[in-house]
């Protein structure tokens, strides 16, 4: 049997320089059949990493493509520092089932402020799970952190979600149909700071194209939180703007008058469907490892910077997810 070609498989399979290969990536980090994956194939595909990464013969693997297969299989459920079995419910695979059924409750039973409570509540408990299940292994997530940031997040949902709809009562049905989408991205705008203050208060590490640090940065944790909270915003959007116009349709056109228990399971159905797509697509906005400029950061990292490495135009950062 041929040796198995040797490539750094701790680096993305695709070029993360372009969009369409950012949206590659992804789809295989969330592939939603990993979470059905046995706990045997899990430990295989783990083996598989440790095995290859020590530069071993690996004989459960016939090619290259294995050792992708295995690689993502891997990723998709051990944290990337500590190696540790993640929560199946907080891990990438698990986002779009998860979030098919949450969005679409939460566009289905939106009217009544018990169901409102409710789901806006389970919506921002899955965020905190997601959130401690994915934690900085070097830089982890206190307990208060975390427990402040779902407090916060949920007053925020909550408040959203509430008030929207005392306001759009007598409006466009439609416009209420919007609301959650409303509410999401308030909670998304406050969760996401909350759960990352650590790197907005010390900032974080600069890299050259080595991946040497060169310098911490406040201003660059700021720019890759934003693009981390549009990223999230924008993964929601399509299936909490689409699935409100096609039940607008459905129900003018009196198919939920005729079958009313159809409601529930058109909405979660389709925001599934949609979810599939939009959330790598909404992933591979922007690169994980995201260029910023030398000169526009801080005055005195820009010039700590070209003191010591005057060639640097272009420094790196991990932007998160």
């Amino acid at each position: 049997m041929a040796a198995i070609p040797r490539v750094d498989i701790d680096r993305p399979k695709y070029d993360q320089s372009t969009y369409l290969g950012r949206v590659k990536h992804f789809i295989l980090v969330t592939n939603p059949l990993n979470v059905f994956a046995s706990n045997e194939e899990l430990e295989r595909a783990r083996q598989i990493v440790i095995k290859y990464r020590a530069g071993k013969e690996v004989p459960e693997a016939s090619s290259l493509e294995d050792i992708w297969k295995a690689k993502y299989l891997y990723d998709s459920a051990f944290h990337p520092e500590t190696g540790e079995k993640q929560l199946i419910v907080g891990r990438m695979s698990a986002q779009m089932p998860m979030n098919m059924l949450i969005t679409g409750c939460m566009m289905t039973f939106y009217k009544t402020t018990p169901a409102v409570v409710f789901w806006q509540w389970f919506n921002q408990t899955f965020n905190a799970i997601v959130n401690y299940t994915n934690r900085s292994g070097t830089s982890p997530i206190s307990q208060s952190q975390l427990l402040t940031s779902y407090c916060l997040a949920t007053s925020g949902a909550l408040g959203t979600a509430l008030s929207l709809n005392r306001a759009v009562k007598n409006m466009n049905p439609l416009i209420g149909r919007l609301v959650p989408l409303v509410a999401v991205a308030a909670a998304n705008c406050i969760n996401i700071p909350c759960m990352r203050m650590q790197e907005l208060r010390n900032g974080v590490s600069l890299l050259d194209e080595k991946n040497q640090e060169v310098g911490i940065s406040k201003k660059a944790a700021f720019v890759g939180i934003s693009a981390v909270v549009v990223s999230r915003i924008a993964m929601a959007m399509p299936g909490m703007t689409l699935t409100p116009l096609l039940m607008e349709k459905l129900e003018k056109r009196g198919f939920l008058k005729r079958y009313p228990r159809a409601n529930a399971p058109i909405q979660t159905l389709f925001c599934g469907f949609v979810l599939l797509f939009a959330t790598p697509l909404g992933c591979a906005f922007f690169s994980q490892r995201a260029a910023i400029k030398v000169d526009s950061l801080e005055t005195e990292v820009r010039d700590s910077i070209k003191k010591k490495r005057p060639e640097l135009d272009t420094v790196w950062y991990n932007k998160g997810l």
